[in-house]
């Protein structure tokens, strides 16, 4: 009994601290109750690093022994939240910085200003963003004081935090390395000028994923290139009414932080399709990254830096990129272009879906519902496909045509060929079927060929 009531001294003793006898410092966590009587403006800089992975120590206290844990020679990554209205650390804290940690060896500095964040009044909260970047400012000048580069410094702010972001950024005249948005608060923000939000002169490159343009986002271009997936709006698995309680608010913006954790792994990238409009992009009229060679289009999130160079040396240095996505992680869409010729004598609109099988009886679907198709005779009709999952060996394909009519005769798509070609993987060879006859509603099943040589 005696023996066991030590060893549980000496682990109350211990709690809250490092193998190495350190205090182990945790993100803020506050209550509704804080958020109702405000909360005065208090930063904590959480260090992390592959010597102090679970164990972080405030870079912004006075002789803080933080410092012995940074490798000035590595990269610098800031992670800044935004708005915190009921004072509830974000869910997705510890995930992202484990992830970032276990993607590279580099200094993950954890910005949490949950005092300030937390209140019932938005406004307030955004009247601090400033403070809080002038505190980051503050350590950013020590660490190139000890060796560290302005393009070492990567900013990764959510909501607010993405132009807390770019405030550091101006401060620096954009020569810091990079900084990502992940949607960017919109209220306060829209239309303001540049050096009152996040613009793409903050950083050597400005990337940004917007997901609620409709509510709490920003709908503009902030960055060298904005991500739009889904079109900016009405996430895949978000609910859709306001019978879901707070999710019908935060799924939306909160999905942009999900995706980016996603390209963190190593499941799959997510691809973009650089375009003027989703509806452009779900027509298919934007799948042709040829200016991106000898790279393919670009990929979302971690990895996006790897076209920097084609962004930033735009002029205008804007572009819009848009993708679907499916509901959950990894998020992945994996896109294909089937291509129509028809012999119909008379034009034919309508609708497609398709379904691919394995051999073993997998199947992944897509419905090209969004717009009705035209079929001209013996023109090609491109439309762009996206499943949730990517079959290198089909073994089966089927097809179903919609007219759309209701009342009226049923009509034949008579196709010449049909051809399935994989954007995702494009030396992967086409799939072809000739001389098929598709009736009103009616899935027509078959077994797709190589493509004839001159049909490449």
């Amino acid at each position: 009994m005696l023996l066991g009531l030590c060893f549980l001294l000496c682990c109350l003793a211990c709690w809250g601290r490092s193998d190495v006898g350190e205090t182990c410092h945790i993100f803020t966590d506050l209550s509704i109750h804080n958020a109702i009587i405000g909360t005065g403006l208090d930063v904590q800089l959480l260090l992390y690093t592959r010597k102090n992975r679970n164990c972080a120590s405030d870079l912004n206290l006075e002789n803080s022994t933080a410092f012995k844990y940074v490798n000035a020679t590595q990269k610098f990554v800031f992670i800044i939240h935004g708005y915190r209205p009921t004072g509830s650390p974000p869910v997705w804290i510890d995930d992202i910085v484990a992830d970032l940690l276990s993607l590279e060896d580099m200094n993950v500095i954890l910005v949490d200003w949950n005092r300030g964040a937390t209140t019932v009044f938005y406004h307030i909260a955004a009247a601090k963003t400033k403070k809080v970047a002038d505190i980051l400012k503050t350590l950013i000048d020590g660490l190139l004081k000890d060796g560290a580069t302005p393009e070492s410094m990567y900013l990764i702010g959510v909501s607010l935090g993405a132009h807390i972001a770019g405030f550091v950024g101006q401060m620096y005249n954009g020569t810091l390395g990079r900084i990502t948005g992940l949607d960017p608060a919109g209220p306060l923000y829209s239309g303001k000028p540049l050096d009152e939000r996040l613009d793409p002169t903050d950083a050597l490159f400005v990337d940004v994923i917007h997901t609620d343009v409709d509510g709490l986002g920003y709908r503009e271009n902030l960055g060298h290139i904005d991500f739009y997936p889904n079109g900016g709006a009405d996430q895949p698995g978000c609910p859709q009414t306001l019978l879901s309680g707070s999710q019908y608010f935060k799924c939306d913006h909160q999905r942009s932080v999900f995706l980016y954790i996603s390209t963190l792994k190593e499941s799959c990238d997510i691809t973009a399709y650089p375009c003027d409009s989703y509806k452009d992009y779900r027509n298919g009229k934007c799948a042709n990254c040829d200016a991106f060679q000898p790279m393919t289009c670009p990929t979302l999130g971690y990895k996006a830096d790897r076209w920097k160079d084609y962004f930033v040396l735009k002029n205008p240095p804007v572009t819009k990129a848009f993708f679907d996505t499916a509901k959950k992680e990894p998020f992945c869409m994996y896109h294909y272009f089937l291509e129509f010729i028809s012999w119909n004598k008379n034009v034919r609109r309508g609708y497609i879906i398709i379904k691919l099988m394995t051999k073993d009886g997998n199947t992944t679907e897509s419905t090209i519902d969004h717009e009705a198709a035209t079929f001209d005779q013996y023109t090609q009709t491109n439309l762009l496909a996206k499943f949730d999952q990517d079959f290198v060996n089909v073994h089966r394909m089927s097809l179903r045509y919609y007219s759309g009519t209701v009342i009226g005769p049923k009509y034949k798509l008579r196709v010449l060929r049909v051809r399935l070609r994989s954007l995702t993987d494009t030396k992967r060879p086409p799939l072809c079927r000739y001389d098929l006859i598709l009736l009103d509603n009616v899935e027509t099943t078959f077994k797709p060929i190589p493509c004839e040589d001159n049909q490449m």
